[in-house]
């Protein structure tokens, strides 16, 4: 669950499909923070699809591919609701911090870690994973220390998804007319080398602050 003082710049909350939805939700018995605990289910969907699609062939390989890719994308509009019904919806909890954070991290490795083992590339996977933590981790260090929440990329999270999103698509049709996944692998690799330089970008920033501010 998202506060008002930690909310990543979104141009689909304006958009009208995700405010009716939003109060659709805000108006049921739903928390924002069952909402967050969705998402880890979503991830947990994909990365399980991502792992059985490495293990599949065909047509199999490619239905997981495209239902992990759903899955990533439910994750993302699991994130993206449950800060909707937290602030606009007036449903915001004590524990709304906690929620909004380690969902995500989880649903990170979750996600990442699948698609390595998947690929039979584990190590890659972890790596993508760590990486990605340690993008958010840099990213709340800064705001502990008083700076605003920097969600800069360039493989921020929306980045991240988006990255093995398409490459799970693009491979839905590679291994259904050449029997390979090359292309969710640069995706992986893309993902882990982004978070990396995006989580060096963002310590960077947060040293610079500091000094600044003196």
């Amino acid at each position: 669950m998202e506060t008002l003082g930690d909310r990543r710049p979104l141009a689909s909350r304006n958009s009208r499909w995700a405010q009716g939805l939003a109060r659709w939700l805000a108006a049921r018995a739903i928390t924002p923070n069952q909402i967050s605990q969705g998402s880890m289910v979503a991830a947990a969907l994909a990365g399980g699809a991502f792992y059985c699609a490495g293990q599949a062939v065909g047509g199999w390989s490619a239905l997981l591919l495209i239902g992990a890719a759903l899955c990533c994308q439910l994750r993302l509009l699991c994130n993206l609701f449950d800060g909707m019904v937290a602030v606009e919806g007036g449903k915001g909890a004590a524990d709304g911090p906690l929620w909004n954070e380690v969902p995500d991290r989880i649903a990170d490795l979750l996600i990442l870690v699948g698609v390595g083992y998947g690929l039979d590339l584990p190590a890659l996977g972890w790596a993508g994973a760590g990486f990605a933590i340690l993008t958010a981790y840099v990213r709340e260090l800064g705001r502990a220390n008083g700076l605003p929440a920097d969600f800069s990329g360039p493989m921020a999270k929306q980045h991240r998804m988006a990255a093995i999103t398409l490459g799970a698509v693009l491979s839905a049709v590679e291994v259904l007319w050449w029997g390979h996944v090359y292309v969710l692998t640069v995706a992986l690799w893309l993902v882990v080398v982004g978070a990396a330089v995006t989580a060096v970008s963002r310590g960077r920033n947060v040293v610079l602050a500091l000094r600044l501010r003196g």
